[in-house]
């Protein structure tokens, strides 16, 4: 989760959020070697008293200006794309979770096992306990293994809501009528927090999003007590 004064990504807990850590990095060096030079031409331009006046009118320069940001482009451009594909990729999942948006709480159907569905609401300040973290802890956590693929079904029964975890590279708009679904692996165990990414009302900012991520031998016994 992100903590106080964290001004990069949260930590990745998936391959998928690894990726756009690197693909992230890798923009932002290109970006800061274009801002490095053009404010040494312009610093250059500031206090330079002399003009070269095969600068002005140029057919080599006007082509060195357009390809080559050109080309600077394309090195950005192809990883994007990469990434693009490879979060739309839904590979062979071993479970399926369907979330359902509402105004203003999630509710989970894990799609594979019979009658296993649930409300997830945020817990309130006044019924928190000391060790829970405010406006992000709920009273029902999805629970999921580690080191498998999950397929998750998004939709909404009345607004737009966007079902977002950052530290697992996930962020699918919840609409009404219409199913989204994206795959993501969890390759950590641990408490992974989100919220709703989409402005949909008035407690927009009380509907986070709770994965709780253990191994399998652990996710089956849960799940055995949960449908008994």
């Amino acid at each position: 989760m992100a903590t106080w004064a964290n001004l990069g990504l949260q930590d990745s807990s998936s391959p998928l959020m690894e990726q756009l850590n690197f693909f992230h990095d890798h923009t932002l060096l290109i970006l800061t070697m274009i801002t490095i030079l053009v404010g040494y031409i312009m610093s250059m331009l500031l206090f330079n008293k002399f003009t070269n006046r095969y600068l002005l009118h140029g057919q080599t320069i006007e082509i060195i200006w357009t390809v080559l940001p050109a080309i600077i482009l394309m090195f950005i451009a192809f990883p994007s794309l990469r990434l693009l594909y490879l979060m739309d990729e839904i590979n062979t999942p071993s479970i399926t979770l369907k979330s359902i948006g509402h105004q203003w709480y999630w509710s989970y159907e894990y799609s594979d096992f019979l009658n296993l569905e649930f409300d997830s609401y945020m817990i309130p300040t006044n019924e928190l306990e000391t060790n829970g973290f405010r406006l992000l802890d709920v009273d029902n956590r999805i629970v999921l293994p580690m080191n498998n693929q999950i397929r998750i079904l998004v939709t909404a029964t009345d607004v737009l809501h966007s079902w977002t975890v950052p530290s697992l590279g996930v962020k699918v708009d919840a609409t009404p009528g219409r199913l989204n679904q994206i795959n993501f692996l969890i390759n950590r165990p641990g408490l992974f927090f989100g919220q709703c990414s989409e402005i949909c009302g008035a407690n927009h900012s009380f509907m986070p999003i709770v994965i709780e991520s253990i191994p399998m031998n652990y996710f089956i016994k849960w799940i055995t007590s949960m449908t008994n």
